[in-house]
């Protein structure tokens, strides 16, 4: 039987937030309002071939993993919405992307210092 294979993740952006769905039923999700930090890199497998990643970061260091075969206009237009946000230097982070991770947004003012993730 042929079909179209089921996707091994889905993603959801709204005006409240982004939600990643996984295949085994696991879901990653965070509200816009929380989102202290952008990051772009870490090459994941994709159809056969790599996707650059978009990581978004609240205070705690807990995020949403958005790959880039999943954004669309409506997620790029909602991250100008981000304070200073600069689509300019997200479009050369993901052109220029490799296996490290790379800061492409802060918020301006974060509360509380924001962990050094580690990313394998």
């Amino acid at each position: 039987m042929h079909g179209n294979a089921v996707p091994d993740s889905y993603v959801y952006v709204t005006e409240e937030g982004v939600t990643r769905h996984y295949a085994d039923g696991s879901v990653e999700a965070l509200a816009w309002e929380d989102v202290v930090e952008v990051r772009v890199g870490g090459l994941a497998p994709a159809e056969g071939r790599p996707d650059v990643l978009i990581v978004l970061l609240d205070r705690e260091g807990e995020g949403c993993v958005v790959p880039r075969s999943a954004t669309d206009a409506g997620f790029l237009a909602r991250l100008r919405y981000l304070p200073d946000f600069d689509l300019e230097r997200l479009s050369t982070a993901v052109e220029s992307a490799g296996d490290a991770y790379v800061v492409v947004w802060r918020s301006p003012d974060p509360p509380t210092q924001l962990p050094d993730l580690e990313y394998d």
